[in-house]
């Protein structure tokens, strides 16, 4: 029997304010971490953080509102920056806990950041990584075409959505969409293992096109920057330097603006350095709460 087969695992759901369904898991017993994944992601992200602190924390991880099994959304109108706050204040309630500490990426990052506008009594910490305050996806190589591709995706669905689904389905989850992942920045597919890059895009390509969509547009109009500036709990920045999706620039302003925030950044590290570089990631976040 393994160490990692001894720490305590459960499982659960609790009904959001609307009634829609959020999925849960816990590891380990003590202090709370909270672990926080991107828009179109899933909990297996984290699978590297799972395993390294449920020795000595609880770590929290759960399914966002649309995603998986936090399904289904009782009205796509509520996929809302504000929703998903409630999401994770209503889930530390449910667990018992007054305080956490949050560790978020990616989409997880903007999502903590409006979790602390409307609830900062509940944090003890944040750890950013690969994240960003305000759409990072504007202009990539001096071209703003990620918004008009995005609206024309989004109408063509409504007209065909089974053609759509079906089409989503095809084009992520295959080898050739796994290698253009990785070259558009999203891992380093010389030390992410392979299996964790299929798994994340056979999870994208089943999340239903509505709810990416939805939550998406909310991912282009979000700007939380002047929110940093009220941030007053400890706080780490982790960023990939070869990071394409969330450029370095998106790290240093969270790291410049939050009042004694830490910057670390990650040589060779991808959008998802949690997973490229899982043991210095561990080590750094460990670090920095043990302060």
């Amino acid at each position: 029997m393994t160490e990692t087969s001894l720490i305590k695992k459960t499982t659960g759901y609790y009904k959001a304010m609307d009634g829609t369904p959020i999925y849960y898991e816990t590891f380990g017993e003590g202090e709370p971490m909270v672990l926080v994944y991107g828009i179109a992601c899933l909990i297996n992200h984290w699978h590297h953080q799972i395993e390294f602190f449920s020795k000595t924390r609880q770590v929290i991880v759960f399914d966002i509102r649309g995603h998986h099994k936090s399904t289904p959304v009782s009205n796509l109108q509520n996929l809302t920056m504000e929703h998903l706050a409630f999401d994770l204040k209503g889930l530390l309630n449910h667990l018992g806990h007054k305080q956490a500490d949050f560790v978020g990426h990616s989409f997880g990052v903007p999502y903590l950041i409006k979790a602390y506008e409307q609830f900062p009594e509940m944090f003890n910490s944040l750890v950013f990584i690969n994240g960003f305050a305000k759409n990072p996806l504007k202009k990539i190589m001096g071209f703003d075409f990620i918004e008009p591709l995005y609206l024309f995706l989004k109408t063509q669905h409504a007209k065909s959505p089974d053609l759509w689904n079906s089409l989503w389905r095809t084009m992520i989850d295959n080898p050739v969409a796994f290698q253009i992942a990785a070259l558009s920045g999203g891992f380093n597919i010389r030390l992410t293992q392979f299996k964790d890059i299929e798994v994340y895009a056979r999870g994208v390509s089943r999340l239903d096109l509505p709810v990416f969509f939805e939550l998406f547009h909310h991912v282009l109009n979000f700007d939380g920057s002047d929110v940093l500036f009220n941030i007053d709990k400890p706080c780490l920045v982790i960023a990939g330097d070869r990071d394409f999706i969330t450029p370095t620039d998106f790290q240093k302003e969270l790291a410049r603006k939050i009042d004694g925030a830490q910057l670390e950044m990650i040589p060779y590290g991808s959008h998802c350095t949690q997973l490229d570089f899982p043991d210095l990631v561990n080590y750094k976040i460990r670090d920095f709460l043990e302060k």
